[in-house]
Parts: structure tokens; sequence; C-alpha cells
């Protein structure tokens, strides 16, 4: 089987020589962890209350390429934005709710330091949790890390690959042996309590289980989670699967950083509400307000009882959580537009810009299936494309989307408006 193209050894060595400067020491010393975005075709949503979900990761991410420090200070510098951020990894991290308004991280009035500010809370939010859980640290790393360009804020999970690479750097700089699973956990130890998202654990599961090529399915309520090719899922014998098909992501212009827009922590408390009326309704009020502990048959017993927005939440748990476990990777090209109409009428995930470029993919030629990526507040859509037509499929959506929303298509880079994209792998480091 063929790698992932991402990254390229020129990309590598960039990374390199930019920590060879800052910390003097010989580039060959340096370490590079390859953390990429990932896709999600079927299950968005209903990770955070222990459904199945699919995930892949795509030849885009991030880098971050370290040297332990020698000392306990952590120095990072980030391609995105000005400035360092530095911190030793002997203070004790407090979650971002906590520190108080004169904190210099928050009273900088520079859009541009914020900006690395909130690249630099991941890491000190990757020292909390390692903290949290035991875990020993005597060395900070310098490092620069750089994300994929034009990609952060647009729906992948970039914020979960940044914490991520955080996590193997200073693992791998104090010798620590953690396991996937064990980094899936600190990770969101740094987004629920560090951060205050109330996601699930899909993004930094795709992102540390992923293999080239496959769809990793996990249960997130057991943590069991397998990996499928696709060439073991189609009836195809005259050529893989790779090689037919390409990942188009196409971009609205919209941004929004999830931890400062209260949508998705309230989706989430209302999914909650719903489980714990069905659970009340059922006998089984002491156990944990989550849908993953509905029975299929009480959900259809008392669904009846749930308020209109708590029953839209549960529709979508339970339709999308049957999608994933019934249909399979074998039905997601198929899928992805009937998962999108769900997630947009039953979890409010989509406003009219991402509405419109999922209905453009869906007609582009060439496209298997379509839908939103992310949160549904900013972001991209994403489709799979036959890998013959997907640069055709690309001049479509670009000349379509900015007849519906020439404003927001203006904003965009034109090189990197749609972009075809390959599978990806795993969180690794070089």
């Amino acid at each position: 089987m063929a790698e992932s193209s991402w990254p390229t050894e020129a990309q590598l060595n960039d990374i390199r020589n930019k920590v060879s400067e800052m910390s003097g020491r010989d580039s060959e010393e340096v370490q590079v962890v390859v953390s990429p975005y990932r896709i999600c075709p079927l299950g968005a949503h209903i990770d955070h209350q222990g459904g199945t979900v699919s995930a892949m990761t795509i030849n885009k991410g991030i880098l971050l390429g370290f040297v332990p420090s020698g000392d306990t200070e952590v120095v990072i510098r980030s391609g995105q934005f000005r400035g360092d951020v530095r911190f030793r990894v002997d203070e004790i991290q407090q979650p971002r709710n906590t520190v108080k308004d004169n904190d210099p991280i928050h009273a900088n009035d520079s859009a541009k330091l914020r900006g690395a500010s909130c690249w630099g809370n991941y890491a000190r939010g990757a020292v909390y949790a390692l903290q949290s859980r035991g875990k020993y640290l005597a060395q900070g790393i310098i490092g620069y890390i750089c994300g994929s360009e034009n990609l952060d804020g647009s729906g992948l999970s970039s914020s979960a690959a940044v914490g991520v690479a955080y996590l193997l750097a200073l693992e791998s700089a104090n010798d620590m042996k953690v396991s996937a699973i064990d980094n899936i956990e600190f990770d969101r130890l740094i987004e629920n309590e560090y951060l205050g998202l109330r996601n699930g654990i899909l993004d930094q599961s795709a992102i540390l289980l992923s293999s080239y090529g496959c769809l990793t399915c996990m249960n997130c309520k057991t943590k069991e989670y397998q990996l499928i090719h696709p060439s073991k899922s189609y009836n195809s014998h005259k050529t893989d699967l790779l090689d037919r098909y390409k990942i188009l992501l196409a971009f609205s212009g919209l941004r929004c950083n999830l931890t400062t827009n209260p949508g998705y922590n309230c989706r989430v408390a209302e999914c909650q509400e719903a489980a714990s009326v069905l659970l009340r309704a059922s006998g089984k009020a002491e156990v944990k307000p989550l849908l993953c502990n509905v029975e299929l048959e009480d959900y259809e017993a008392y669904k009846c009882k749930l308020e209109p927005i708590p029953a839209k939440r549960a529709e979508h748990y339970f339709s999308e959580n049957m999608r994933d476990l019934k249909l399979g990777h074998q039905a997601t090209w198929k899928t992805l537009g009937s998962s999108s109409q769900l997630l947009n009428y039953c979890f409010c995930e989509g406003c009219e810009p991402l509405i419109q470029m999922n209905e453009i993919l869906r007609k582009a030629p060439g496209v298997f299936g379509a839908r939103f990526s992310g949160a549904g507040f900013r972001g991209c859509c994403l489709a799979f494309v036959d890998a013959s037509r997907a640069a055709e499929a690309a001049a479509y959506v670009r000349e379509e989307y900015f007849k519906h929303q020439p404003e927001l298509a203006s904003q965009l880079n034109p090189d990197f408006a749609v972009l075809i994209c390959e599978a990806g792998d795993c969180a690794r480091v070089i």
C-alpha cells in the first residue's frame, strides 16, 4: 500500500531548520510530530453522547518540530502568529476559566499575540492533562508549530491535532511511553477540562488511531474500535479503491472558535436533557444522562415526552448511530447527503452558506456524497469524488459558490477555496 503524501521531505526539513535556528541545536537532532486533520463521514455530533462514529485522516495537518529544552522551560513559536509562548512544565496549570482577567495571555492587546497565546493554551493544556494524571515532566521543549495553510478553524479538528501534537512532543522529550488510548483521554482533558469545550472523543481518536486509507470506526462508550480498509468493503477487482477517489474540502469563508461560541455546548446540554427525560421515564433515573445509556426501545416508547428541541437532538443521535452501526463503511458515500440533511434539521448544524455549499457539492460532477464538517457555525463541507473528475468538480464548486455567496467567496484564497485531498495516516513522531 502507498503511504500518505504528507508531509513532504521539504516540509520536514523546513521545520527542522527553524527549530535549529531557535535552539542552536543541529537540525538532525530535531524531531517532528505529524498530527493530521480528520474528516467524519458518519457519526458526527454523537461522540459526546457515547455513540458509534466513523472517521479518517487526510494528508493535511499540524507539524510540530521540537527538541528537548534541557530544562523545564517550554518555548513555542507559531508559523501562523507572531510572538513566542513561554512557560515551565513545573508550573501547576489551571483551567482557563479560573485564570484572572489580568493574566497577560488575556490582557494582551495584539490580535496576533492573542492568536499565538491560543496555540500556547493547547501546550499548557497538554501539561495540565499530563499533570492531572500523575505524569511528571522534567523537560520542556523548544518547538515550532504550523498547520497546513488556510485550514485552521476550518472544521477539520485542527484544535485536536494541535493538542495531540503537544502531547506527543512532551512525552517524547520526557521519554514517556504512552498508548494511543491514553492520549485520547489526555486530549479530552485538554478540550473538556482545560478549555471548557464539551465535545467527545471522535477527533483525537481519528487522529491517533487511523491508518492510511482506512476508516476508523469507534464506539465512544466502550472505546472499542476497528480499522476498515475500503478495498475490503467493496467489490472492486480492477483497482484499489484508494486510487479511485479523492476528498474535496470546500470552504465557506466562515470562521468561529468553538471554545468561545456557546452554541456547541448548548447542543450537548440539550442532548443530555433528552437523555435525562428518557432515562427517568424508563425507570433508570440513576444512570448517567447520556443518550448511549438509553435503549432504542425506551427511546421509541418515551420520545413523546421530549420537548421539541431535545427531541430533535435525540432523533439525530439515534438516527446517526443506527446509520453508522447498520450501514458501516459500505454505504458512507451514499449516506453522506442524508446525514447532512439530518444534521441541519435535528442538530441545527449548518447555516445558509454551508447548506448552499453542501447542495453545490452534491450536484458537482463525479461526487458520490457530501456533508458538513465541523460544528456547523463555520468551516467547510467535504465530499468524496471520483478521482478522475476531482479537478472538474473543484472548479464547478468554486464557480457556483461565488454565485451564491460572492462576499464570502471573495474573502477566500482562490488556490485554497476548494482543496483536493487524499487519505492520511495517524499522528506520529518522526
